[in-house]
């Protein structure tokens, strides 16, 4: 990378056209005017993530464990979805993001680099799945998509709407494994991000099948989710997904078209796939799949 007056650091310069599509946290303008977007960057949001942030963080994490039924003996089996916990974690949060523990304030770096490469998404249906308190579902709209946004907690609906009151995203609290019938078949583009990895193993199946029922033809299926090998033990939650598992969601007429393994120094491994639904394309093919590491610092999650 080169250019007079460059930032510093590992950084990839992007078109201006491109910008709206970027977290703006994750942009830097050099003295010549080009734009770089900080697509490894270790620290998704920097002006929200500071050491008291953190400490904040750390500290809710230790009482959300003590109160979380999936680090229970017996817990898996009374409470699979965990629903008491996650409203638990919006309501103890009182409003301070740093209590939750996927709220970075920032849409995951994985997302913002696929959407720059992607370009703009004008004119497709989005959906995001377990939208938390929006970023995601933000990034997805500034690319250029309608996007609707579910979460089954109210208070995190309610969160989001309340950051961002000028959106045209169409935030609702719904359930994945009851999702409204209006979108069965109906997205272009559906997002789900650090969701499958919250469930247990019983549940992914299932779940594989929720986010197959609502890619439309043609449509796509992204997923982002944190990565084991398959002799790797969690004792979780959250429990990273393998290959295998990763693999599997390629059902109900979905096919695995790219599949990565994104990693960085001192940081944890993810996946980052894409499925999709092409008409008339036959069931069991089998596409090659790159076998291209990339390496891109996730932050926290």
């Amino acid at each position: 990378m080169g250019g007079e007056g460059a930032p510093k650091g590992r950084l990839k310069r992007i078109p201006q056209k491109l910008t709206d599509f970027c977290d703006q946290n994750s942009l830097q303008r050099s003295k010549s005017g080009a734009i770089y977007y900080r697509s490894n960057d270790s620290v998704r949001a920097e002006s929200a993530l500071t050491p008291d942030f953190a400490a904040r963080r750390e500290a809710a994490r230790t009482r959300l464990d003590a109160i979380d039924p999936h680090k229970k003996d017996g817990g898996l089996d009374a409470d699979p979805l965990r629903r008491d916990w996650f409203e638990a974690v919006y309501r103890l949060a009182e409003g301070d993001a740093a209590c939750v523990p996927w709220g970075d304030l920032a849409a995951h770096p994985l997302l913002v680099d696929w959407l720059a490469r992607e370009g703009s998404l004008s004119g497709l249906r989005a959906l995001d799945v377990g939208c938390g308190l929006g970023d995601n579902a933000e990034a997805l709209a500034r690319a250029g998509a309608k996007v609707a946004a579910f979460d089954f907690v109210d208070a995190a609906i309610d969160w989001a709407r309340r950051r961002f009151p000028q959106s045209a995203v169409d935030y609702r609290a719904a359930d994945l494994f009851a999702l409204p019938a209006e979108w069965r078949g109906a997205f272009d583009l559906v997002h789900e991000c650090y969701t499958l990895q919250a469930l247990p193993k019983t549940l992914l199946e299932k779940a594989a099948k929720a986010l197959a029922s609502a890619v439309g033809p043609g449509g796509r299926l992204l997923v982002i989710a944190r990565a084991r090998e398959e002799d790797q033990h969690f004792s979780g939650p959250p429990w990273p997904l393998t290959r295998g598992q990763i693999e599997a969601l390629a059902t109900d007429g979905l096919t695995l078209a790219t599949l990565e393994q994104l990693a960085a120094r001192g940081d944890r491994p993810h996946w980052r796939a894409v499925l999709t639904r092409t008409t008339g394309e036959a069931r069991g093919y089998a596409p090659r799949l790159s076998a291209k590491t990339s390496y891109i610092s996730t932050g926290a999650g």
